[in-house]
């Protein structure tokens, strides 16, 4: 399969969870591609049998693009655990560099390569790993932006964007570390945590794309 194939099988599975149709303006934002080259491709795939797609309505995964996207997903997230583990890579550019080896990564690759290390549940920004037969841990989370003054919870993951990514490793923030909401600003104004018993001031566009396991519930 070509890796263009596997891209927009990973953006159906993410975008349309639930089986909730995915319209191919919402997948050329996504993939950052334009309209017409997402209509041929979805056309493609809905004939190889991966999709059903409805025109003005949009495309829902079918099993066998379900099965493709977990593969892919699964060695993206292993390549990312080694290159921030062994090789010293910061989260974005590990994030970076794993999008071009989970293309040319085998099962056999994959498998010795989880072996190596131990087997590991989670990439570095907390996303869980399909495991070899690509069943898929989950969990419940709530944005950090949602919490009220006071609550506390555990940094389960974060969102895959590279600015965001770069940010968070910046103000030291890491997967598992308990943070707690000590003050609100204004209107779109930052968030003071206590995170690790460390006061720290968080954006509001970054406390959107923290997601949070809440004390109740760790």
């Amino acid at each position: 399969m070509s890796s263009g194939k596997e891209d927009y099988l990973k953006a159906l599975y993410y975008l349309g969870k639930d089986n909730n149709p995915v319209s191919n303006k919402d997948l050329a934002n996504y993939l950052n591609i334009k309209a017409p080259s997402v209509s041929e491709m979805v056309l493609k795939l809905q004939k190889e049998g991966y999709i059903d797609y409805e025109p003005y309505k949009g495309s829902v995964i079918k099993e066998k693009g379900i099965t493709e996207a977990l593969q892919i997903t699964r060695y993206h997230r292993l390549w990312e655990v080694f290159l921030t583990k062994y090789l010293g890579y910061s989260w974005s550019e590990a994030h970076h560099e794993a999008h071009s080896l989970e293309h040319v990564t085998s099962m056999m690759l994959a498998k010795r390569l989880d072996n190596f290390m131990g087997n590991p549940s989670v990439c570095p920004h907390g996303k869980f790993i399909p495991r070899e037969d690509l069943k898929m841990q989950t969990i419940n989370t709530t944005p950090l932006s949602d919490l009220l003054v006071g609550e506390i919870g555990k940094i389960a993951t974060v969102k895959e964007e590279v600015e965001l990514l770069d940010y968070l490793q910046k103000l030291g923030i890491k997967i598992g570390s308990e943070v707690e909401v000590l003050k609100k600003d204004g209107y779109g104004g930052n968030y003071t945590v206590k995170i690790d018993g460390e006061i720290k001031s968080i954006s509001k566009q970054a406390t959107e794309g923290i997601y949070i396991k809440q004390k109740e519930d760790v």
